[in-house]
């Protein structure tokens, strides 16, 4: 029992005096004074100087336009391989969660909402490889509401 009160004892002393070091030194490093700049190579100037006349750079690259449905399947590809696993396509849909969640009472289980997800994503499937392809993931677009023409 005294061996482990005197460890005990002994590792605080010694973690004090590393504390102390180590602060000691932080202030003889903070009072340091700062280092010499290097000498300038002779006939350099202090600050270069260019003037581009003429000169262009290269062209920035031209953005691709992508449709609307490219733009959505590529919210949900995260990695950008042109296909959607299963982890990507059920990461985005919390709305989803909230849509069938119809009387806002959060009564609706997260394996619920899962399973519809799931589902959905089979449904989808078509080849069944549970990666969606672009024309498989088209499918999944949400139908468009008719406009309802102006009553004048």
């Amino acid at each position: 029992m005294n061996r482990m009160i005197l460890g005990a004892f002994l590792a605080l002393v010694m973690a004090g005096v590393g504390l102390f070091w180590w602060q000691g030194r932080a202030e003889v490093e903070q009072g340091a004074p700062p280092p010499e700049p290097l000498p300038l190579a002779s006939g350099e100037a202090e600050i270069p100087t260019a003037d581009p006349g003429d000169l262009r750079g290269p062209a920035p690259p031209e953005a691709s336009e992508l449709s609307r449905e490219e733009r959505r399947f590529f919210r949900y590809d995260r990695n950008r391989d042109r296909k959607i696993s299963r982890v990507e396509m059920l990461s985005t849909r919390t709305d989803a969660f909230r849509k069938l969640d119809k009387d806002g009472n959060n009564l609706l289980t997260f394996e619920e909402w899962a399973v519809a997800t799931a589902d959905r994503f089979d449904k989808a499937d078509a080849n069944h490889d549970r990666e969606l392809t672009m024309d498989e993931f088209r499918s999944t677009a949400p139908k468009q509401a008719a406009k309802a023409k102006c009553a004048c």
